[in-house]
């Protein structure tokens, strides 16, 4: 396997973090491992020769390779259970009567990976609204900086191994099978859902103001300086009584303009006199995701 020289790992360091704001520090072991095999099976000698390679490839596909090799894509269906289950007991009861002339709900799902995330966010909803759902119009942005698993998720076919934590009644309802070990997700719930490229570190360009914002178990990758800037930005792209889902793992910074609701659950709430309060009224969650 080729080794890492210090200067070579502190060139990719500097490049991840500068461009992305992916901290790999302590990634060198992984560096090597993910890296290592690839460079040699496409005939470069050395990372440097390779690094030189992906550096000067003025299309950007070659650095792209680099940063899907790198990053991170670890995601199941109904991660941290406890997100969806405030999903469905405060935050589409509120917007549900916030949003009723419109019928329109406007979510992103900032490192939607291969979209089992998404997947189970438009599933709850669905459930949620049951006979009502095709009244609504649910608008669900999904990006992730890895063009690989944008494509995987898009085209929303999954192993029964990877759906073992899909409610039963919903494998039923919201995916079709495909063979004996391979399901995929319904047309109805995937026209719901626009995959899109986009790095964190970017402006946010889309000026639509989001009714949540769940971006989870990607910031623990990142400085705290660069977590809070992006925090910020989400904020700005946040309606008003709008929430942000981070991981259970991740924290916000003290100096936030969001309200702090519960673990890993924030809210924006910017003109009340019971901001420092942020919990809704009633909101408390217990048990688990109804199931019909």
């Amino acid at each position: 396997m080729l080794k890492l020289t210090d200067n070579d790992f502190e060139r990719l360091v500097t490049y991840m973090k500068k461009t992305y704001g992916i901290n790999l520090d302590k990634k060198r072991v992984l560096i090597e491992g993910r890296l290592s095999n690839m460079i040699s099976a496409r005939g470069f000698k050395s990372f440097k020769e390779y690094i030189d390679f992906a550096f000067a490839d003025k299309t950007g596909n070659e650095t792209m390779q680099l940063v899907n090799k790198l990053t991170t894509n670890h995601t199941f269906f109904m991660r941290e259970p406890e997100h969806f289950q405030y999903l469905k007991k405060a935050i589409l009861p509120y917007f549900e009567k916030q949003n009723a002339a419109t019928r329109t709900l406007d979510l992103w799902c900032a490192a939607s990976s291969t979209g089992q995330e998404p997947y189970t966010i438009v599933m709850t909803i669905d459930d949620y609204f049951g006979a009502n759902a095709a009244r609504w119009k649910v608008n669900l942005l999904a990006t992730d900086l890895d063009t690989d698993v944008l494509a995987k998720a898009k085209a929303g076919v999954y192993t029964i191994d990877m759906m073992k934590d899909v409610p039963k009644e919903w494998l039923a309802k919201y995916f079709t099978k495909i063979d004996a070990t391979t399901y995929k997700v319904i047309d109805r719930l995937r026209n719901q859902i626009t995959f899109k490229q986009f790095n964190l570190m970017n402006n946010i360009t889309d000026r639509k103001n989001y009714d949540l914002i769940s971006c989870r178990n990607v910031m623990i990758y990142f400085e705290q300086e660069t977590k809070n800037a992006l925090v910020e930005r989400f904020y700005d792209v946040t309606k008003e009584g709008g929430y942000l889902f981070t991981g259970h793992a991740e924290s916000v910074g003290r100096d936030t303009r969001y309200t702090y609701v519960q673990p890993a659950v924030y809210r924006k709430i910017s003109n009340k006199p019971d901001a420092g309060k942020g919990r809704l009224s009633g909101s408390t969650v217990s048990g688990g995701i109804a199931r019909k």
